[in-house]
């Protein structure tokens, strides 16, 4: 797993004392959401020492910038540079439980009959699974073309066109005609359009279909034309990706999100399409790994003060997807990271090859 900042690395040195403490004030605080004083460190760090020397530690990552001490109380908080040395240096890996492991292999065993659907679902299960808002999409490296195209026949009246793209992506839709067309006819303007069609981008349909013009009967060539422009709508859409957003109200679950009108601004962000994709997407687009974005090493100004994991997977002809959640900084990163990772790996197997990824052994006591 990768977990490396967008920008260089940390400056400062410090002592494995003061790393212990670091990180015990870091894991406290993601489980209780309350400031650590020196007297608790002394018994979560399992350090033998006073809590004068402790105290004086603290100060030092305070003053360091490692840590923050909120108004109210002597204890402290984790920084984003902190969280950061955490995340580099200090977080173990953590492997998720067999129980874990099969619940998402479950999610994951769907019937493969539109993309979108997968992922769509996918996302809404790193929601439930880390009870942060989830985002996922697939975003492609290249232009998309049609693979097949499939005319089924509903009545004399009507039929269903179905269009399947080389990225696995199947869709339909029902056409009325005014003139009854019999199931000979309906083949072979499925033939047509395989032949001609089939293996063209979105800006090669065009111009094809007015060579097809040229040669067709009239009335053949008003049929293709109504599929090949379904298949121009497929395309097209795909081209622009939506976002999936699922469990946007888990961020209610929150003490930091206790303000409705800050959790209301961060949820309706999560809404808009265009600007998740840009802001969220890219970043993990240009590695493989999963990466952990923490306050301000977000580009947008909306998640300045929120962390991202986002963890990138491969859906085979040079698309790529994301899938990623979004929470306050005070986030358990190794277990979301381990969680989001195992998806991604899964939903590479899905499109890639029938297998899933084993179940990760249980962590042994220690």
């Amino acid at each position: 797993m990768s977990a490396k900042p967008v920008e260089g690395g940390l400056a400062l040195e410090l002592s494995e004392r003061k790393k212990k403490i670091l990180r015990s004030v870091v894991e406290s605080y993601i489980q209780t959401a309350e400031p650590v004083g020196s007297k608790a460190l002394a018994e979560l760090a399992g350090l033998k020492v006073s809590s004068a020397t402790i105290r004086n530690d603290l100060a030092d990552l305070t003053e360091q910038g490692y840590l923050e001490q909120p108004h109210t109380s002597a204890g402290r908080i984790p920084s984003p540079k902190g969280y950061r040395l955490y995340v580099n240096e200090l977080m173990e890996e953590q492997r998720l439980s067999l129980e874990e492991t099969k619940q998402i292999n479950e999610a994951l065993h769907l019937k493969m009959q539109e993309l979108d659907k997968v992922i769509g679902q996918a996302g809404r299960m790193v929601s439930q699974l880390t009870n942060y808002p989830a985002f996922a999409l697939a975003e492609g490296s290249r232009r998309l073309t049609i693979k097949r195209f499939d005319l089924i026949l509903v009545d004399s009246a009507s039929f269903i066109a179905v269009v399947m793209t080389d990225s696995s992506v199947v869709k339909n839709k029902l056409f009325r005609l005014p003139a009854d067309l019999s199931e000979p006819q309906l083949q072979l303007l499925t033939t047509l359009l395989n032949t001609a069609f089939v293996g063209k981008t979105l800006d090669q349909l065009t111009p094809e279909l007015m060579r097809v013009a040229e040669h067709a009967a009239g009335s053949s060539y008003g049929l293709i034309s109504l599929v090949v422009s379904f298949a121009m709508e497929v395309l097209e859409a795909l081209e622009n990706s939506p976002v999936y957003t699922a469990g946007t109200s888990h961020l209610l679950d929150h003490p930091e999100y206790q303000d409705v009108g800050k959790a209301q601004k961060l949820m309706s962000y999560l809404t808009e399409d265009h600007a998740l994709a840009q802001a969220l997407a890219l970043p993990a687009l240009e590695g493989d790994d999963t990466k952990i974005l923490i306050g301000p090493e977000n580009v947008a100004d909306e998640l300045k003060d929120t962390s991202v994991v986002l963890a990138s997977y491969d859906i085979g002809d040079g698309m790529k997807g994301v899938i990623g959640v979004v929470g306050p900084t005070r986030m358990d990163y190794a277990k979301v990271a381990a969680k989001l990772s195992y998806v991604a790996d899964g939903l590479s197997k899905l499109f890639g090859q029938p297998e899933l990824p084993p179940a990760a052994p249980e962590k042994e006591e220690e």
